[in-house]
C-alpha cells in the first residue's frame, strides 16, 4: 500500500482547516467595549453600537381626548405627547396617518 496518498489527503485536509480557521477570525467581530462591536467589511471598518432602549412607561394612558387636542384623530405628531403611542403608531393607526377613537381603545386594550 503507498503512503502518499494518506499522507497527502492528511496534509490537504489540515491545510484547510487552518485556512478555515483564519477566515473566520477575520469575519468574527471584535468586541471595543459592551455595547459595541466593530466588523470588516468591503467597504471598510463597521462600527453596530447598541443601547437598551428606554424604560417603558408605567403610567396609564391618557385619554384619547387628551391626546387628539379637541380632532377626531390623533395625528402622529399629537401621539409624541405618548412615547409608547409614539412606538407604536403604524401599528395602532394599521398603517394609516391617524389614529381613530376605536383604533386607540383597542391599542390601550391590547397593552393589558
Amino acid at each position: 500500500m503507498k503512503y502518499r496518498i494518506p499522507l497527502l489527503v492528511s496534509l490537504i485536509s489540515t491545510s484547510m482547516l487552518f485556512a478555515g480557521a483564519a477566515l473566520a477570525q477575520q469575519s468574527m467581530p471584535s468586541a471595543t467595549s459592551s455595547d459595541s462591536a466593530t466588523f470588516n467589511s468591503a467597504q471598510g471598518q463597521v462600527t453596530i453600537n447598541s443601547t437598551m432602549g428606554q424604560t417603558p412607561s408605567t403610567t396609564s394612558p391618557p385619554s384619547f381626548e387628551q391626546l387628539a387636542n379637541g380632532k377626531n384623530v390623533i395625528t402622529k405628531d399629537a401621539a409624541a405627547a405618548y412615547p409608547p403611542l409614539q412606538n407604536d403608531f403604524e401599528y395602532a393607526a394599521h398603517g394609516g396617518n391617524s389614529i381613530s377613537k376605536a383604533q386607540y381603545e383597542r391599542w390601550v386594550k391590547d397593552l393589558n
